[in-house]
């Protein structure tokens, strides 16, 4: 049954929940993880990627945007995708790292869920009605408070 981890961030913007996601791609991907990355839309998803090339520069994380209705030459290990992802992601079932607003419909075949926590009303709120949906169908919940605790 699919394990869903929600880290939760003090941060109260959405460039550091994209920040925290290059973070978690990046060491699954040293742990030799495949990784798809949903997002809400075509612009986040094209944020990422740009993100995911420039965001530290000792970092090389060899990944493909899903383009809606294309397929890619070569699978990647790390896809990121939107919308119907259901078939971006069919090479993929490790590890999703969900920045969309929703529960995607396919998440239930990764062996992994990750969803990002950040403290602006819109994400706390769909984080919320996330961890409700998945509490109430018995899925495995960790919650990774990453908040400092003074």
């Amino acid at each position: 049954m699919t394990k869903v981890d929600f880290y939760i961030l003090s941060a109260d913007d959405i460039e550091q929940r994209h920040l925290f996601a290059c973070r978690l791609v990046e060491k699954a991907f040293k742990l030799g993880h495949q990784i798809y990355v949903h997002t809400d839309d075509n612009a986040q998803a094209n944020a990422l990627d740009q993100l995911l090339w420039s965001w530290r520069s000792s970092s090389f994380i060899p990944h493909g945007l899903k383009q809606a209705n294309s397929e890619s030459p070569t699978p990647q290990s790390i896809q990121i995708g939107f919308g119907d992802a259901d078939q971006s992601a069919a090479q993929h079932n490790d590890l999703l790292i969900n920045l969309s607003n929703d529960v995607p419909e396919f998440f239930s075949r990764f062996d992994r869920v990750a969803e990002i926590v950040v403290q602006t009303p819109a994400i706390t709120e769909a984080t919320r009605n996330s961890f409700r949906f998945y509490r109430n169908r018995g899925y495995q919940l960790e919650s990774h408070d990453l908040r400092p605790t003074h």
